[in-house]
């Protein structure tokens, strides 16, 4: 897997290189601004950003502003945003076009590297991984919105760890239900909130989408 890595702190930028180095992936460029991010990303077409949300000379958006800049003009590219902090509205703007391929981690929250390489392995392959805390905080006001307040509360909970990236069996063993009582409570998610058949990554990504925008997106 190619990467391209966009991260201002040298100690963190080198480390996150030789880790990713050492587990067989390949960093054809390591930036530290967002002017190098966005020529890196249209120069190597990489199958993989991962990206510090607040990039030189702000240090405010920076960061995620170049990597979705340079999404709209390579649709579908992965990327797996680090934050020092929870920022709502990057959160929904990433998911906003229905691709999936969309990760958004606290640095603080990342506790190994098998956490942090099974992340990256599911936004690389068109999963959607977010963290625990920054869907907490999505999801904390409104609910009512696009119909999720008619969800049951196993629904809300299948949806929730749905949003942090867990597949259908991971929820399963989560909650101590079937596999089969997850896709049912899947397919009932997904007629509550209106989406109709079709592919089934798209639909989750859709799900989630409609879930963070059920929050009061203030910031």
């Amino acid at each position: 897997m190619r990467i391209v890595l966009a991260e201002d702190q040298y100690l963190l930028r080198d480390g996150m290189t030789h880790l990713l180095g050492a587990r067989g992936f390949t960093v054809v460029a390591a930036v530290d601004n967002p002017t190098d991010l966005m020529e890196a990303l249209l120069a190597e077409r990489p199958d993989l950003a991962i990206v510090d949300v607040r990039l030189p000379p702000t240090f405010t958006d920076e960061g995620v502003s170049a990597a979705m800049a340079a999404r709209k003009r390579l649709p579908g590219l992965p990327i797996l945003v680090l934050s020092q902090h929870v920022q709502q509205v990057y959160a929904r703007d990433l998911l906003a076009d229905g691709q999936g391929a969309i990760g958004y981690l606290l640095k603080d929250r990342v506790l190994n590297s098998s956490q942090f390489i099974d992340a990256l392995k599911v936004v690389a392959a068109g999963g959607t991984v977010m963290d625990p805390e920054v869907v907490g905080k999505l999801m904390i006001r409104n609910s009512a919105r696009h119909g999720i307040g008619s969800l049951t509360e196993r629904e809300t909970d299948v949806l929730r760890l749905m949003a942090e990236g867990s597949s259908n069996a991971n929820i399963a063993q989560r909650l101590g239900i079937s596999e089969g009582a997850i896709g049912k409570h899947t397919a009932s998610i997904f007629g509550k909130l209106d989406l109709p058949p079709s592919d089934e990554t798209n639909r989750r990504v859709l799900a989630v989408l409609a879930y963070l925008n059920s929050a009061d997106l203030d910031n």
